[in-house]
């Protein structure tokens, strides 16, 4: 069993520690990283998507058929996912970034 501290003071102090400041910098460019990854999830799905379109299944049997339908679908819908997710969190770092910029120009 692992042991937890009882003193919610102890844990705040670690996580202090290794907090580290929020800069209009990292904002934008973990966005333009974010979106990145997202623009090559988003090829690789378009990629998936014609590859599948132009390959039918040749079988007859109805299982078969079911089973790589459902796994087509599977694999298109996790990357079409993955690519949301990241995207979204690009939009956010950007927005992030601005956010952070304005504060600190009301503070000076």
């Amino acid at each position: 069993m692992k042991d937890t501290p009882t003193d919610p003071a102890a844990s705040d102090a670690s996580l202090k520690s290794t907090d580290e400041k929020t800069t209009p910098l990292r904002c934008f460019v973990s966005s333009l990283i974010s979106g990145a990854i997202a623009f090559a999830a988003y090829s690789l799905l378009t990629s998936i998507v014609q590859t599948y379109g132009t390959k039918a299944v040749t079988s007859s049997n109805p299982l078969v058929i079911n089973l790589t339908s459902a796994v087509r679908t599977m694999v298109m819908g996790v990357v079409a996912l993955g690519t949301g997710v990241f995207g979204m969190v690009a939009i956010g770092l950007f927005l992030l970034g601005i956010q952070v910029t304005v504060q600190s120009f009301k503070k000076a």
